[in-house]
């Protein structure tokens, strides 16, 4: 069955906008929103809605008749995307990633660990985190930083996708690691890659939106919390998300386009955080902050 982008072409700035308007307009519904950079020096973007064929007229209405009050000019344009094996196809040309002291590699690189490397095996599959974006990457650095220099006990990685940033954690350090996702999908893949990556017994994966989870009591407060999401999630989570922080914690934040970082960051200091780092890649920022 065929799935359809709908897409606006624009700049960053409202690429980040409709973005955030789009997940406004679509909420928890099963319809994924992503911006992409099209041509960074001429500042092209793409902001897209995905949904299967049969529910585009609907998500099309949806769309226009959201844009049509802040951004009138704003096109809406159509691709069909092709039915193609996605594990297979993102396999090729593949490449380890290093991000601080960590190589996030697939099986068909197993050979490119070198000593000294802290290796993660993820390969490309249904839940997103293999390292190759910029988020994925800036939350590695991040991790990095933060237990070289904190005292950490316990941790939350919410939002866990693959599983590759409660990997990390517990690979740097021998300590309890709670993964949740929203997406029971995600969390099947997360527990198949805790297990491959021979630390089963350090990390829980639990299906639960949000903070709605009697796990998230049983293990919390936590000294670092990891939420690698999207900006409208992130904001409107914070005071929930300082509640289960314990004293003198972490929080790495990221899936923030650039242009997003200020509401970010307003609404944890808001809730009381101190900004520490702030990390750029590739068009989006990591944010490190701390409960003091």
């Amino acid at each position: 069955m065929s799935e359809i982008r709908l897409y606006v072409t624009t700049t960053e700035v409202q690429a980040g906008e409709i973005l955030d308007l789009l997940s406004d307009v679509f909420g928890e519904e099963d319809f994924a929103i992503a911006t992409t950079e099209i041509d960074e020096k001429k500042d092209i973007w793409e902001a897209s809605v995905y949904m299967m064929r049969e529910e585009e007229l609907q998500v099309r209405a949806r769309v226009e008749e959201a844009l049509k009050v802040s951004f009138p000019e704003a096109k809406v344009e159509r691709e069909v995307i092709p039915e193609v094996d996605w594990v297979a196809k993102s396999l090729e040309g593949l490449t380890p990633v290093r991000a601080g002291r960590f190589l996030v590699h697939g099986s068909h690189d197993r050979d490119k660990v070198r000593s000294g490397d802290i290796a993660i095996e993820i390969d490309a599959g249904q839940a997103f985190g293999t390292g190759h974006h910029g988020t994925t990457a800036g939350c590695l650095e991040t991790i990095d930083r933060v237990l070289r220099s904190r005292r950490v006990r316990n941790a939350l990685d919410l939002g866990t996708g693959s599983g590759v940033l409660a990997i990390a954690v517990r690979k740097l350090r021998n300590i309890p690691v709670l993964a949740t996702d929203i997406d029971p999908i995600a969390t099947r893949v997360a527990a198949e890659n805790v297990r491959r990556n021979g630390i089963a017994s350090g990390i829980a994966t639990e299906t639960a939106p949000g903070f709605h989870s009697t796990a998230l009591c049983a293990h919390g407060p936590f000294d670092l919390i990891i939420a690698n999401i999207l900006a409208r999630p992130l904001i409107k989570m914070a005071p929930q998300l300082v509640t289960h922080l314990a004293p003198g914690g972490s929080v790495i934040l990221s899936g923030i386009l650039a242009a997003q970082r200020w509401k970010v960051l307003a609404a944890y200091n808001g809730a009381h955080l101190r900004h520490v780092r702030t990390i750029w890649r590739n068009g989006w920022v990591t944010i490190h902050l701390d409960r003091p």
